[in-house]
């Protein structure tokens, strides 16, 4: 397992790279803008940690812009830890017999999400190419909140 990011959602863009950027110093690595979906997303690393940032090996912070939304009410501002994996699947069979609830299944073969005990949400994604999909996860539906 690699540890890839924390995601926090941001309702001023320009006012949260100033901060990151300008003030803490972070540096942005890589941006992502989505028409469709209406976001950006922004990776920033630390200085130190940029040699391993640019090929993806180092911890990032992900700022998410929701272009709609502004105001994040009941700590909504925090998104998710996020981790790649060697077999989604093996993971999620794992965890689903340990107890743990499989809030967004890995249908696609690369993505889901589970939820610490203290309702953090921990996104899983499968290190390189999507698996084929499988079952049970192809037709299992979301349960919950991630």
């Amino acid at each position: 397992m690699q540890f890839l990011h924390t995601m926090i959602r941001v309702g001023d863009l320009d006012g949260s790279l100033d901060f990151f950027c300008g003030k803490l110093g972070l540096v942005e690595v890589r941006r992502i803008e989505n028409e469709k979906g209406r976001f950006t997303l922004v990776y920033l690393a630390a200085p130190d940690d940029l040699p391993q940032a640019k090929g993806a090996g180092a911890p990032l912070v992900e700022l998410t812009y929701n272009w709609d939304e502004h105001d994040y009410a009941g700590g909504r501002n925090f998104g998710h830890l996020a981790f790649a994996v060697d077999d989604i699947y093996a993971v999620c069979a794992r965890l689903q017999a340990a107890g743990v609830t499989i809030n967004r299944p890995p249908r696609d073969g690369y993505m889901a999400f589970i939820r610490s005990p203290d309702h953090i949400s921990i996104e899983l994604l499968q290190k390189g190419a999507p698996l084929p999909p499988a079952e049970p996860w192809s037709s299992m539906p979301n349960i919950g909140a991630w």
